[in-house]
C-alpha cells in the first residue's frame, strides 16, 4: 500500500528564496499576504502551515540584510488571527527556547490550541548567537550542549505545565455548579538548573492534550532530541540520496525511545517551479534562480564564506584570489549560514575549483551553490517526483516554499495537488478534527513519552 504524502506551507520571509521585488509579491507584513496564503494551503488540504521566526534582523558589515524581507511580525499573533479564518489547516509557529520562559510558551500555545480547535504545533529551536541575545536581559549565548540540554528541559517543563490540566478536570457543571473537578487542578513544580517554578497553570487541557512539536536541528544533538521529544523534523536533505540517509538514520533512533517509525516524520523544505512542459519550467526556474541571486545578492553570500568585506569585487568577475578570514569576527551576524561549513578554507578551495572548472562567475557559482532542493517540471513530472520521494522513503511529505507570496502557492495547489490525489497519496479531505489527527500521529502518551521527554 501506498504512503500517503504530507505537505505544508512555509510563509518565507527569513531568506532570499522570496522574490520580494517581483511585481506579483505582495507584503510580509499586512494581515492580507497571511491570510490568502493559508487560505490557499486550506484549499488544498495541507496539513499546516509553517512560520519561521528571527529575534532580530540580520547584519551584514554593520547594516541590515537588506536581501531579507525587513519585518516579522510576532509570531502568535499572526497564527491566532489565522486561526480565526482557517478551519482545518495547523498552525506551526517558530518559538525559541533559549530566550523565552516555559510558563509563557506553554500559556502561548495551550490558548492557540483552545483558539484553533487543536490546530496548533511548535517548532522548537535554539538560538546560537550573542548577537540575539543582545535583545534579552540574559544576553549572551549558551554552548551547543547547554542550548539543547535547556531546550530538552524546557520542552518537559511545558508539558508538565499542559498536562498539569487533566482532560475531565474542567468540568462546568451548572445543575451541580461544580466548575473543576479537584481543586488542585493546574498545580505544578519545576526545579532543575534552568528552571525552579512552581505554581497554577491558568489554560486547562488543551484539545490535542500539547501541541504538536516539530524541530529543526541536523545536528547529532538535534537529531537524538528529535527522535526522543519531537513529532516531526525539518530537514535540509532534499536529494533523493541524502533524504534516505537521513531518513534512515533519524527514524532508527526511536526505537530506543520506545517508539515507533512512524511516530517521527521527516518533512524537508522544498521550492518548485512549474511550467507546461519540463522545458519550459527549466526556462523559468533559471529566471528566477537570476532573480533571488542578483549581483549584489551574490557579493553578500561570498561574504558570508570569506568573513571579509568584498563590496569592491565584480559579481561578473572571478572569485577572490586571496583566502577567507578565520578571525573570530562575523562579518553576517545573525546568520545561520556561516556556522554551516566545517572547513572554510577546503569549502573556499571547492568553491574556487569549480568555478574555474565551468568557467563561472562569483553570480553564476552562487546560483549553483546556493540552490535549494527544487521541483522544476510539468505538473505531472513534479507530481511524479514528489511521490517517488516519498514511496523511497527519502521523506515523509514537503514544506512548500513558493518564491512569490502569497498567491505563488496557488499554481502547485491547483496543478499539482489534483494529481497526487487521483494517485490516492494525498487526501481529498482532512480526516480528523485536530492537526495531530490529520498528521497521522498518535498521542504522545501512547508513544512513551512522558512529560516531554522519552521514557
Amino acid at each position: 500500500m501506498s504512503k500517503q504524502i504530507h505537505l505544508a506551507a512555509h510563509f518565507p520571509g527569513v531568506n532570499n528564496t522570496t522574490v520580494w521585488s517581483d511585481p506579483q509579491a505582495g507584503s510580509h507584513i499586512e494581515f492580507d499576504s497571511f491570510k490568502r496564503f493559508a487560505q490557499i494551503a486550506e484549499r488544498g488540504k495541507f496539513d499546516f502551515l509553517f512560520l519561521a521566526e528571527g529575534l532580530r534582523l540580520r547584519e551584514q558589515n554593520g547594516r541590515i540584510y537588506e536581501l531579507d524581507v525587513v519585518g516579522r511580525p510576532d509570531t502568535f499573533t499572526i497564527l491566532a488571527a489565522l486561526a480565526a479564518v482557517t478551519e482545518h489547516l495547523g498552525l506551526t509557529g517558530t518559538i525559541n527556547s533559549t530566550f523565552n520562559e516555559p510558563y509563557d510558551v506553554a500559556r502561548q500555545f495551550a490558548s492557540l490550541d483552545h483558539l484553533s480547535g487543536g490546530r496548533a504545533a511548535w517548532n522548537v529551536v535554539t538560538s546560537w548567537d550573542a548577537f540575539t541575545g543582545e535583545n534579552f536581559r540574559r544576553g549572551g549565548f549558551l554552548p551547543q550542549d547547554q542550548r539543547y540540554e535547556r531546550a530538552r528541559t524546557f520542552l518537559q517543563t511545558a508539558a508538565e505545565l499542559w498536562d498539569s490540566w487533566a482532560p475531565s478536570d474542567l468540568l462546568a457543571d451548572p445543575d451541580s455548579g461544580q466548575f473543576v473537578a479537584r481543586a488542585d487542578a493546574g498545580a505544578y513544580g519545576h526545579h532543575d538548573d534552568h528552571f525552579d517554578i512552581s505554581g497554577r497553570f491558568n489554560v486547562p487541557s488543551p484539545p490535542q492534550g500539547r501541541p504538536v512539536i516539530f524541530q529543526a536541528g541536523d545536528s547529532h544533538d538535534g537529531r537524538e532530541f528529535a527522535a526522543s521529544s519531537a513529532d516531526a523534523i525539518f530537514s535540509r536533505h532534499g536529494t533523493l540520496e541524502d533524504g534516505k540517509a537521513f531518513y534512515e538514520d533519524v527514524k532508527g533512533r526511536l526505537a530506543k525511545y520506545g517508539r515507533r517509525r512512524d511516530d517521527l516524520l521527516i518533512l524537508p523544505a522544498a521550492t518548485f517551479v512549474l511550467g507546461d512542459t519540463d522545458a519550459d519550467a527549466q526556462e523559468k526556474a533559471h529566471e528566477v534562480r537570476r532573480q533571488q541571486v542578483s549581483g549584489q545578492t551574490a557579493l553578500r553570500f561570498l561574504e558570508q564564506l570569506w568573513n571579509r568585506d568584498l563590496s569592491h569585487y565584480d559579481p561578473d568577475g572571478p572569485l577572490p584570489q586571496e583566502d577567507p578570514d578565520l578571525g573570530e569576527h562575523t562579518i553576517a551576524r545573525g546568520r545561520a549560514s556561516v556556522r554551516r561549513h566545517d572547513d572554510i578554507l577546503e569549502t573556499a578551495r571547492s568553491w574556487r575549483a569549480k568555478a574555474e572548472a565551468e568557467n563561472l562567475s562569483i553570480r553564476e557559482l552562487i546560483i549553483e551553490v546556493t540552490a535549494r532542493q527544487n521541483f522544476i517540471g510539468s505538473p505531472q513530472t513534479i507530481a511524479d517526483t514528489i511521490n517517488d520521494y516519498v514511496q523511497q522513503d527519502a521523506s515523509d511529505g514537503f514544506i512548500l516554499v513558493p518564491h512569490i507570496t502569497p498567491e505563488g502557492l496557488a499554481p502547485f495547489v491547483d496543478q499539482v495537488v489534483p494529481l497526487l490525489q487521483e494517485r490516492g497519496v494525498f487526501r481529498t479531505d482532512y480526516e480528523g478534527g485536530t492537526l495531530r489527527e490529520n498528521l497521522g500521529l498518535r498521542p504522545q502518551t501512547e508513544q512513551g513519552i512522558v512529560r516531554g521527554v522519552a521514557s
